[in-house]
């Protein structure tokens, strides 16, 4: 059994009188696709920016790497951690959103280098030589002096992949990355993210994109008013799930 890579025990996160993430438990183990599956506001994008520490937690905690995220442990007491703590865990996780999210003002290679230059630390020339060999990798070869603006709307989320790759991450976590694409750029992402999980990179995925779930993702999990109702293999999850509202929730995905 390979190791756990990201362990989360009963997580709770609460926005006023609202319980967005309800006592949420989860494993995922290196190497593994997850997918997270659910109706809106059922809580898949709030876990996601709980485990990159976008959001501060409520209640329960978090590791990745065997480390606990956002608080240090003195005997029985926790302590949160100073921002540059949290951003050093932070280093560990690239995630890709919905809407991009690219510098307007960098070209797609600036894009890629920006993090590991300046974040890192890299050597300039290793960075450029890294980001080139991801541009080339998710198709983009032609486009590195690109600006976002040039780009589609596809290829503009390949270079957000490529830029999280950049940062050499553990884990990449990604929130429902096709959703902002119009329909025929969908498979063009897609398969770049099959081929990151061919390589062998941990992900998590938020996806309303059930055929890329049922023949790319390990695990499959279902949240339903911030709790996780079902989880386990893909295709037990998406062709024989136990809960009857994951039954019905696939079912009309799938209409």
């Amino acid at each position: 059994m390979s190791e756990i890579l990201v362990k989360a025990i009963d997580v709770t996160k609460r926005y006023a009188n609202f319980t967005a993430l309800d006592r949420v438990n989860l494993e995922i183990r290196k190497g593994e696709v997850c997918c997270i599956i659910g109706p809106s506001g059922s809580g898949k994008s709030t876990f996601l920016r709980c485990i990159n520490m976008l959001e501060r937690i409520d209640g329960g905690a978090i590791w990745v790497g065997g480390e606990l995220l956002g608080y240090r442990r003195q005997g029985d007491e926790l302590h949160e951690l100073r921002d540059a703590e949290i951003a050093r865990q932070r280093r560990h996780t690239g995630m890709v959103f919905q809407r991009f999210n690219l510098f307007p003002h960098l070209t797609a290679l600036e894009n890629v280098t920006e993090g590991p230059i300046h974040v890192l630390k890299e050597d300039r020339k290793a960075a450029v030589a890294h980001a080139r060999d991801l541009l080339a990798r998710v198709g983009l070869a032609d486009k590195m002096d690109h600006y976002p603006s040039e780009l589609s709307g596809g290829q503009q989320q390949r270079v957000a992949i490529a830029r999280a790759m950049g940062m050499r991450p553990d884990l990449i976590l990604f929130d429902e990355p096709t959703s902002a694409l119009d329909p025929e750029l969908v498979s063009e992402v897609l398969d770049v993210m099959k081929d990151l999980a061919e390589s062998g990179m941990t992900m998590v995925v938020v996806t309303h994109e059930m055929g890329f779930a049922r023949g790319v993702a390990d695990t499959v999990a279902f949240m339903e008013s911030g709790r996780i109702e079902e989880i386990g293999p893909a295709e037990k999850v998406l062709s024989n799930p136990d809960s009857a509202r994951c039954a019905a929730f696939v079912r009309a995905v799938h209409k």
